[in-house]
């Protein structure tokens, strides 16, 4: 069985709260690439950042994903990953049209299920490492509610519900398969 388990969705939705969690649970965590790579170009007056270049953003993040899968193999118990490969790689074929999400996808599998939060805009704030609108998140929520579908996962979206039922609700779908 995959244990490398993605929680994606909205932009806002919740996930890097959920993901605290599962960690504090003692499950292995993985950070969002996106935010990570955001922090580096920050401290360093980089230019990969989704708002000055995104497909240099799209493309260190589809890089950083294919390590953090690689990383996560062999490891014991569920590895729980903030975003991953398949939203970096959709981000850049919405950008440039290149086709890397098939061939990507089908390298690097994840567990079947996939946990997607879905809009929650009475949650959804903007930070340094955030700065799109709702509007922008709700369109590439849409995306991926189409694309994880498409390329053989079952996607679960996650109820708008207190972040210790999130997690309880996602262990045990996990359990039931």
């Amino acid at each position: 069985m995959n244990r490398s388990v993605l929680i994606s969705g909205c932009s806002g939705g919740g996930k890097s709260t959920l993901l605290a969690e599962l960690g504090r649970r003692g499950h292995a965590v993985v950070e969002e690439p996106g935010r990570r790579i955001v922090r580096q170009e920050l401290e360093s007056d980089g230019a990969a950042l989704p708002w000055i270049d995104m497909a240099a953003f799209a493309r260190r993040a589809i890089e950083m994903a294919i390590a953090d899968h690689a990383a996560a193999r062999g490891r014991p118990g569920w590895t729980f990953f903030d975003r991953g490969l398949i939203d970096a790689a959709a981000a850049l074929q919405h950008l440039t049209g290149e086709p890397v999400l098939d061939r990507l996808s089908a390298l690097h599998r994840y567990n079947s299920s996939v946990f997607l939060t879905p809009p929650w805009p009475e949650i959804y704030v903007t930070d340094p490492e955030r700065r799109h609108g709702f509007d922008e998140a709700v369109a590439e929520y849409g995306r991926l509610a189409a694309i994880y579908p498409a390329l053989g996962y079952d996607v679960v979206t996650l109820p708008k519900i207190a972040v210790a039922d999130r997690a309880d609700f996602i262990l045990d779908s996990l359990v039931a398969q």
